[in-house]
């Protein structure tokens, strides 16, 4: 495969590549869109097409609201990856790793390209939504897209704060963005999304303090609970995933979503790592237990209908992706703190994504 002349250029004045803005700040609304990639090397063409111009056409829509802090993240799963670029391949990229165990399933559910669209107002990412589907709706057949808001001070639907351990600053750029352990992808990330339906019936029957139990944390002040009282299987205790004595952090960006007439309540969740083997433990010690059996006992309550695993190469890559060829992934050296979302980035009229004008700085 013959490099791209714009990344063998990067990788020869030692440029970094420039992430996509995975560790933005939290937004008050967002669209999870996942949609599959039809048949044909049309269909593949055509998303192509959309990598190389979704700076431009986030630059078209976000120029409306310059405050609007738009911004949109791609990612791809194992197969289509293969199916758009070929090799080389990410190193840790695979199929969604499914886990049961009794009644308690994390399914492995169809996706081939995710968008997470964020902004201050739902009305951005709607219009950016729209715009990207008339780019690519012969190519692609839709699969899921839920519109999540933020509820009143950063609480899912079940009461509690949710993403309160969040890393901040350049703890949340190590904690997401690949390095040297695969160079040629350095910038990029994983991300993990599972959509979780909530009983909020039998949930909101139960007194506050076993709630609390389950989910390690009080309710009103979000403080945690002390480790003398706080259950093994509290929530927060069998998502803390430690290696060689450190915590190893994701990034969450989750978001309640619902629709009260039908009775749908849920918890999008969207999980950013460095290697998606943290995010996997997590799931498992939920879904299977730490020690098994020692689930989470949230799951009594909420299920798992949704479940995929994606690439989130870097704005560099993306931007030079070319019509007729897989772009040649580009050796460098550790990522930029990462790009800017589009409020972020005015004053040279960038929007955040696709640029190839060196550093940034994060949040």
């Amino acid at each position: 495969m013959n490099p791209d002349p714009k990344s063998a250029r990067n990788a020869a004045e030692g440029l970094r590549a420039l992430a996509q803005p995975v560790s933005a700040p939290l937004t008050r609304a967002a669209i999870f869109l996942v949609v599959t990639l039809k048949p044909g090397p049309e269909s593949r063409a055509a998303v192509r097409s959309l990598c190389g111009d979704l700076a431009a056409l986030l630059r078209s829509v976000g120029f409306r609201d310059l405050e609007g802090a738009l911004s949109c993240i791609l990612g791809l799963c194992s197969d289509a990856w293969d199916r758009v670029f070929g090799p080389p391949r990410p190193a840790e990229l695979h199929p969604f790793r499914e886990f049961h165990a009794g009644t308690r399933h994390a399914v492995s559910t169809p996706g081939d390209l995710l968008f997470h669209i964020r902004a201050k107002r739902m009305d951005l990412c709607f219009e950016l939504a729209t715009q990207i589907m008339a780019r690519i709706e012969d190519a692609v057949a839709p699969v899921d897209e839920v519109h999540g808001f933020r509820f009143f001070d950063d609480r899912d639907l079940i009461g509690f704060v949710d993403g309160t351990e969040n890393p901040t600053g350049e703890a949340a750029v190590d904690a997401v963005l690949i390095g040297d352990e695969d160079a040629a992808f350095a910038g990029g990330s994983y991300v993990i999304v599972q959509k979780y339906l909530h009983d909020l019936e039998g949930w909101n029957a139960l007194p506050t303090e076993a709630q609390e139990r389950i989910i390690g944390r009080k309710k009103l002040s979000d403080i945690e609970l002390d480790d003398s009282v706080k259950p093994t299987s509290a929530h927060n205790a069998l998502t803390t995933i430690v290696e060689d004595g450190k915590e190893v952090k994701i990034l969450r960006d989750n978001m309640p979503f619902g629709r009260p007439a039908h009775g749908e309540f849920g918890t999008y969740f969207i999980g950013y790592s460095r290697s998606p083997r943290t995010t996997e433990q997590m799931i498992e010690n939920m879904f299977v237990g730490r020690p098994p059996g020692n689930y989470d006992r949230l799951l009594d309550f909420s299920r798992a209908v949704t479940g995929s695993l994606f690439f989130v190469p870097s704005a560099t890559f993306l931007d030079s992706v070319a019509d007729d060829e897989p772009p040649a992934a580009t050796p460098t050296a550790a990522p930029s703190a990462e790009l800017l979302s589009s409020n972020e980035s005015q004053s040279d009229g960038s929007l955040g994504i696709g640029s190839l004008k060196g550093d940034t700085s994060n949040e």
